[in-house]
């Protein structure tokens, strides 16, 4: 992004009425508090517990650490705009944060799609699973999945930066994103525009197609069971990461593919807050409170650090 005239843009946020300003601010701090605590104690339990030293609890270790560092990205610099009246962002910190936020989310899609492939290998290749899923493919994986997010970032990035910036700096959001800057751009912005606009769609086919290739061949084998119990316990494995694959791919299609909601600023402001705050927000309890092993280590570890604590 070119700054010929501009060296600082004013994020108007969501609304310029104090009264919910002061409800948003409460909202937001408590669901961020409640994100970095929930994210933060499902990273503590995957290094401290050894009955979650699989592969699957890895994967979910590093995304608890992409949501937490999605959600900072995001929310404290909106806080303190809220906090001190001040809304203005400079240039460096506005491009920081656009690239910071693009890659989070963009990696977590290709982590969804790595652990979709987790779940397949555990359920429909059970007796090799520990030889396919060894630490070094995991850590491979979760290598792949932030070089990809890396490089699908790269070119609407590199395009962004010879954007011009001649006339407004008012950006019509609460953080810098690429929609809001491309429409105070004085730049010719149709080519960045379609760049953006296939990166993300590509992501979102690419991985959904893994998701879905996974879970089709999940369901076709736990079906194939012949006991209930069997059938029970494999569909439980699953249900987290279905549930928080449904909402992360609902919200993003939502932005990206309906044209009302890509019209509609409003619309699209409050989606991307609840991307950024209820989602991190959700998510450690949905794998928490649907999974007996992560709930026996969060009792244990309860019990360590009481017993800790009476010595």
């Amino acid at each position: 992004m070119k700054n010929y005239t501009i060296t600082t843009f004013i994020l108007l946020g969501l609304t310029d009425d104090s009264k919910l300003q002061v409800l948003i601010f409460i909202f937001l701090f408590l669901t961020y508090m409640l994100s970095i605590t929930g994210n933060v104690t499902i990273i503590t339990l995957t290094f401290v517990d050894p009955h979650l030293k699989t592969p699957m609890y890895f994967f979910l270790q590093n995304f608890s650490f992409l949501e937490i560092s999605f959600t900072t990205a995001c929310v404290p610099k909106y806080l303190y705009n809220i906090a001190t009246g001040d809304k203005t962002i400079t240039y460096n910190a506005c491009v920081i944060q656009v690239f910071f936020t693009d890659l989070f989310a963009v990696t977590e899609f290709f982590l969804l799609a790595a652990m979709s492939y987790d779940r397949y290998v555990a359920i429909c290749k059970p007796l090799h699973y520990v030889s396919i899923m060894s630490t070094r493919v995991c850590r491979r994986l979760v290598f792949y999945c932030w070089l990809s997010g890396l490089l699908v970032i790269t070119s609407p990035l590199s395009l962004g930066l010879n954007l011009k910036f001649c006339d407004s700096n008012v950006i019509e959001h609460f953080l810098c994103d690429a929609s809001p800057l491309l429409k105070i751009s004085c730049s010719d912005t149709w080519f960045m525009e379609q760049t953006v606009l296939i990166c993300a769609v590509l992501t979102l086919i690419l991985t959904l197609m893994c998701v879905v290739l996974s879970y089709s061949s999940i369901i076709k084998t736990i079906l194939g069971f012949s006991s209930a119990q069997q059938r029970k316990k494999a569909f439980s494995t699953c249900s987290s990461h279905l549930i928080v694959v449904s909402i992360t791919y609902g919200t993003c299609m939502f932005i990206y593919i309906n044209p009302t909601a890509k019209e509609e600023v409003t619309i699209n402001k409050v989606v991307s807050l609840l991307i950024s705050s209820i989602s991190p927000m959700l998510n450690p309890f949905i794998y928490t409170l649907r999974n007996k092993q992560v709930k026996k280590a969060f009792k244990n570890l309860m019990k360590r650090i009481a017993s800790f604590l009476n010595k």
